[in-house]
């Protein structure tokens, strides 16, 4: 009980927006997750492109804010795999990854 209560009253406990935003911030991942079944002609490159971003920028910052903010970084960490791993299914069925456009553009 006493481990509950510490981690109750803790700067980054479920009292704080140090818990709420991390918890609030995983339904991106819980999305781009949901998104991996999808077809690569539906994924906005702007748009991923825009969360890669975003999340790199948070998870220094969640390094940063005193007291660290792990969970913020664990969850921005997270979507930075998942928005990555969407970018190149993107960049992937629209050609700018493949080196066959490459050779057809050079000839």
């Amino acid at each position: 009980m006493a481990s509950f209560r510490a981690f109750w009253n803790s700067p980054v406990g479920p009292k704080t927006t140090h818990f709420w935003g991390p918890v609030a911030n995983w339904g991106f991942v819980a999305a781009g997750l949901a998104d991996m079944n999808k077809p690569p002609e539906m994924i906005s490159g702007n748009m991923t492109g825009a969360m890669c971003i975003y999340s790199a920028l948070f998870m220094r910052f969640a390094w940063m804010v005193q007291p660290r903010n792990y969970l913020l970084l664990a969850c921005h960490a997270s979507n930075e795999t998942v928005q990555l791993y969407q970018f190149s299914r993107w960049a992937r069925a629209e050609g700018h990854l493949s080196a066959k456009k490459e050779e057809a553009s050079s000839q």
